[in-house]
């Protein structure tokens, strides 16, 4: 185990880094983490991947995958877990081997919801389709993560 994988967050306790998903349609991500702090960006896309890296109060600090964020209120973020596609027409296929027949493919930058993770593969379901993917090719998981 690296020290990485044993920091906890000081507000929540939980595993950091961590990744979430945003809420709402809209989160305003600020310089700091109060209200009184500017608006730097505007993430704009409902279950967008984000990864946690630090914790105060109510607020967390987000970045997406191009390493962009700042501060994020707590109540715009979600437990649920998805990641972004980063290979164009990524195979999904019915079991996680290269063998297993195709079930659909996803285009570069598509938002897939994350289900079951082995040391290799993610169950993906995304626009109406399922399937496993290799999990190398999407961001949102962690290299060594598993799920259930």
């Amino acid at each position: 185990m690296t020290l990485a994988e044993t920091v906890k967050g000081p507000v929540t306790g939980l595993p950091m880094p961590r990744y979430v998903s945003l809420k709402a349609s809209e989160g305003n991500v600020r310089r700091g983490p109060s209200l009184t702090h500017r608006v730097d960006w505007v993430f704009k896309h409902r279950d967008m991947p984000l990864r946690i890296t630090a914790e105060h109060g109510h607020w967390r600090r987000v970045e997406d995958r191009e390493g962009v964020g700042g501060w994020l209120h707590y109540s715009l973020l979600s437990g649920k877990r998805t990641v972004i596609v980063e290979q164009d027409m990524l195979e999904l296929r019915a079991k996680p081997t290269l063998a297993s027949p195709v079930n659909a493919q996803l285009e570069l930058g598509v938002v897939a919801r994350l289900g079951e993770c082995d040391p290799e593969w993610c169950r993906l379901s995304a626009q109406g389709y399922r399937g496993w993917a290799k999990k190398d090719v999407l961001w949102g998981v962690k290299p060594g993560e598993l799920r259930d």
